[in-house]
């Protein structure tokens, strides 16, 4: 596989994989190591992963493992989620500060989410993948899937609904 083959191939999802890294790591600047070395396994191993039907899960599945395992060696203490993919530029300044601060409390929500329920809402509702997928990224069946995700929405519409109509957190 020559070297934009194997781009042609990889390019397409980098920006998933960095989604994703950021979630679990919170640190751009880890998220951008991360996708690095996600990128360099791919190129190092091109031989075996022509042989995967599916090479963006794949590598989804390896983002996974390499950034728990990095949580697990040394940063746990120092991560939280953060999520700002939300942009409308034809709103009022009003509505800006409360899709931003609603932004800001689901980011704290997820916080308190059990690591699995996390990554589910992270795989499912901000990168778009379908439950079959993210069963195989996590090794979990398709109903876990769905009760996770579930459990995981509940959770952050109750206080979400709490904290907007009582200043619960």
């Amino acid at each position: 596989m020559t070297q934009t083959e194997f781009l042609n191939i990889v390019m397409p999802f980098k920006d998933k994989v960095f989604r994703l890294a950021k979630r679990l790591l919170v640190s751009r600047e880890e998220a951008e190591d991360a996708t690095q070395e996600i990128i360099l396994k791919l190129w190092k191993n091109q031989e075996k992963i022509s042989d995967y039907k599916n090479i963006e899960a794949f590598s989804m599945t390896m983002t996974k493992n390499f950034c728990l395992d990095k949580l697990k060696s040394k940063q746990a203490q120092n991560l939280k989620i953060v999520h700002s993919n939300y942009e409308d530029h034809n709103v009022s300044l009003q509505k800006e500060v409360e899709v931003n601060d609603s932004l800001e409390w689901v980011g704290r929500i997820m916080e308190d989410l059990p690591e699995q329920q996390k990554m589910v809402v992270q795989l499912r509702d901000i990168e778009q993948y379908d439950y079959d997928e993210i069963a195989k990224m996590l090794d979990m069946n398709q109903t876990a899937v769905r009760v996770a995700l579930s459990r995981a929405r509940k959770t952050i519409r109750e206080k979400l609904t709490n904290t907007h109509n009582y200043g619960i957190k």
